[in-house]
Parts: structure tokens; sequence; C-alpha cells
């Protein structure tokens, strides 16, 4: 049973189930078309988790997002399970505090980090799309864990960054391979503190790492800049030598990655943005791609492009606008672009704040963050019927 009601402007949709109310979600249309249902509405600090990749089951039916409950202590961090369309949610699994080490496949299988007994840490598996979940590798002592995770396609290998010293000057990339349970740092630097490390999703042979160059943490672990005046770049890191590969992004290729980047799909190429500023100016396109070896190519032109999330099949892409907050999804192919929705965001200091859009596998939905309603909630947005045949054609 649904019930249908107006509440201060929103279209209120009370979805009923076995006579119990499982959800209730507040929607409106947008003059782009969209229809925005905001599926969160309490006080508890949520985000869409980050939106290199979707974090999506494979049959686009479950999403997943993350919210910081304070009634659990040294698992204070859930993990929500919504089911697209009925909006109903259960929480998947709690882990640690904050969201280091989360990842997830393209398949849709979401790993995340836990506290055991004493000062155990379990690295969970999670199946979005029946809710199953496995321990798969449990971490004794202090993990030093520096960075988001990624996972191998073939989801034998987990990678996160780390500090190596005592003293955060040095900074490395591990690599778990799960079915041994073996570690091994493949690469370290003094400026990969913040390295946003991602598998490369067809072959898994390398990972991406962001190059803060000119980034300074003090002796206590307090942040002093998270870049310098060299700005960031990217490279790619061989897993089975540790042999780099620097993109050809960043000066002096271009003006200086923003720091969000995505693998699009499985063609071995990045996409990612660098700061709107002279030659990347937004009429000239910020939002570039580039495959090792060659120089980056403009994708679009017109906006102050800044978040980054590719679609599975890598044919798509979706960012926010940082001057306008709206929400952009694109052709790859053909560099068409539509904006699906207004985020309203305030696009504040805290990133749950900043919209973070990705596209659902079967490219129908962008979910992402606002703090339109005064507080960071949980958006999803329809993407009309036709846009996506749109976009492809020449």
């Amino acid at each position: 049973m649904t019930v249908r009601k107006y509440f201060n402007g929103f279209n209120l949709i009370i979805l009923k189930k076995q006579g119990v109310v499982a959800m209730a979600v507040k929607s409106f249309q947008q003059d782009t078309g969209s229809t925005i249902y905001q599926v969160t509405d309490d006080t508890l600090y949520k985000s869409n988790i980050y939106c290199e990749i979707p974090y999506c089951s494979a049959d686009s039916r479950y999403f997943v997002f993350h919210r910081q409950n304070p009634e659990y202590d040294r698992n204070g961090s859930e993990f929500v399970i919504c089911e697209l369309g009925t909006w109903e949610t259960h929480v998947g699994g709690r882990g640690i505090a904050g969201l280091s080490g989360t990842a997830i496949t393209h398949k849709g299988i979401f790993y995340y980090l836990r506290h055991a007994d004493k000062d155990a840490i379990e690295l969970v598996k999670l199946n979005l799309a029946n809710g199953e979940s496995d321990v798969v590798h449990t971490f004794n002592g202090k993990l030093k864990l520096k960075s988001l995770g990624t996972i191998s396609p073939d989801g034998n290998k987990y990678a996160y960054g780390v500090t190596v010293d005592d003293k955060y000057t040095e900074f490395g990339i591990e690599v778990l391979n799960i079915k041994t349970g073996t570690k091994e740092i493949i690469d370290t630097d003094p400026y990969i503190l913040n390295p946003h490390p991602q598998f490369e999703p067809s072959e898994g042979k390398l990972i991406m790492v962001q190059h803060n160059r000119g980034g300074q943490i003090d002796e206590t672990g307090k942040l002093i800049r998270l870049v310098g005046e060299e700005g960031a770049t990217l490279y790619l890191v061989e897993v089975a030598n540790g042999k780099r590969t620097t993109l050809q992004v960043g000066k002096p290729y271009t003006t200086p990655a923003t720091g969000h980047e995505a693998w699009i799909g499985d063609t071995k190429e990045m996409l990612l943005t660098v700061s709107a500023l002279g030659d990347y100016a937004p009429e000239n396109g910020n939002l570039l791609a580039v495959h090792a070896g060659e120089p980056a190519r403009v994708v679009c032109k017109g906006y102050a492009l800044n978040h980054v999330g590719t679609s599975v099949n890598g044919g798509f892409f979706s960012c926010d606008d940082s001057r306008t907050k709206d929400i952009i999804i694109g052709s790859m192919k053909t560099g068409k672009t539509y904006v699906v929705c207004h985020s309203e965001t305030s696009y504040g200091r805290d990133q749950a704040t900043h919209p973070h859009p990705y596209l659902t596998p079967d490219l129908k939905w962008v979910i992402f963050n606002s703090d339109r309603s005064g507080q960071p909630q949980i958006y999803v947005a329809s993407i009309p019927d036709c846009t996506i045949d749109e976009l492809e054609r020449e």
C-alpha cells in the first residue's frame, strides 16, 4: 500500500508493508525533468560515500550509504542499504568510525573494516544484493591505514594507503592478498598522504595513486597542508613490481589536478578534473581523460566541474559544478551533457555538503548528497526517459 500526502511543498510518499510504515521519503520535481527523492531525514551524520565508483548492487536494485551512529562505540559507522524505488532501508553492517578502508567492486561487493575483540580489525565483505557478509581477513595490531580502500576486480587483493613511519614523513600503498593473508607495501612517497588508490577494474594489474606534491602532516598527525605549490598529479603503479608511470596531468602539463578522478570502465583511461583556470577555464573545459603515455584530452566544456564519477560500462560520467552546484551527466563518446538536477547544497567545508554524484549501473538514477534542508541528507534523482539515448546521439 502506498499513501501520498503533501508536506511543506514536498510530495510525502509513505510506503507501507504488511500494515507497518517501512519508509517515508519526500519527493519533488525540478525544471530539469527529474524527480528528486530525499531518502533520509534523521539527524545522524551521513554521506553517500565517495563517488569514484557506484556504491550499488550490480543489478542497480540497491545502493549503500554511510551513517555515523553514536549509540555504537567502537563500530559507530553504519552502512545502510537502500532499495531504489521502494526506498526501504536496513543496516547491512557496522564498522569503525569514518570511511577509512571502505571499497566496492563493480559487481556490488562492498568491503568495510570493523573492530573485533581486543586489538583486531576485521575486513568484512558484504554482498549488497542479498545482504550476506563474511569476514575475509583479520588484521592483528595497529593498522596505519590512511585512505579509502580499493579491491581488485577478482576480489583477491585489497589495497589502501598507510603511514610508513611514526613521524608522518613517509606514506605507502599496501596490498593485502586476501587468499594468502600476506601484505606488501609496493610504493612509498612523502606526498601520497591522501592517495585515493584505485585498482584498474578490468585486469587489476595497476593501481592509480593521487600524488599531492608538497603536502605535509606534522609529527602529531595534524594536517599542515594537503598540497603545495607544485599541485597534485596522478600516477599508476604496477602491482607486480611497483613500477610507476606518471600521467600527463597537473603541472607542467595542465593546471593542478583537483584530486577527483576515476577509471573509465575497462578502457585503462582515467577521468579527472583540473583547476578551472586559463587553458582549462570553464569555456575551454576542465574535465579531462588521460591514458598513460599520452596527453590529456578535454571531454566536455562549459562547466567548472569538480567531483567525478564514471558509469560501470565506462560510457558516461557524472560531476558537480562548483559554481552552480548543479549535477551534470554526460557521454564519454560525444561529450554531450545534461543537467540532471540542482543539488541546492551549500558546498561548505564538510565533504557531506558536496554532492559527490554517481550513476547507478543501469543509468536510471543519480545518487548525491545535499544539505538543502539544513543538514546533509541522501538524495536520489531520476534520469528522465530518453536522456541517455540523446546523449549518445551524434
